[in-house]
């Protein structure tokens, strides 16, 4: 089984949206698939867990098929939104000094890739 973390950075909606639509379609094509949220992509988490929001539905899907590996810790606290992550249940991440590291996934045969 291929091996995919992907870590999503980039802020911008549309952007991040690509994200978890590929991530959706690796894991239904029967890769395992790690999606990673990290800098200027920890505020979107907001507005996405908000119903009647665009997007809202694209990103429950995706927590509730366990998609989302990790929020970075740092960065949801630099941007305001790791009560939200609390609130919503996404797991923290902050082992490499409060940021997730790409190494730990590697060294566990997956395959990185940043947007």
């Amino acid at each position: 089984m291929e091996k995919v973390a992907l870590f999503a950075f980039n802020g911008e909606l549309m952007c991040f949206v690509h994200v978890l639509l590929n991530a959706l379609d690796m894991k239904e094509k029967g890769y395992d698939v790690k999606l990673v949220i990290e800098g200027s992509a920890t505020k979107l988490i907001t507005e996405l867990g908000e119903s009647g929001k665009p997007f809202f539905k694209l990103f429950s899907t995706v927590k509730e098929k366990g998609l989302i590996d990790c929020i970075c810790k740092a960065c949801a606290g630099k941007m305001g939104t790791l009560k939200e992550a609390e609130r919503q249940a996404i797991p923290l991440c902050d082992e490499m000094s409060g940021h997730p590291s790409m190494a730990r996934y590697m060294e566990t045969g997956h395959t990185v890739l940043t947007f």
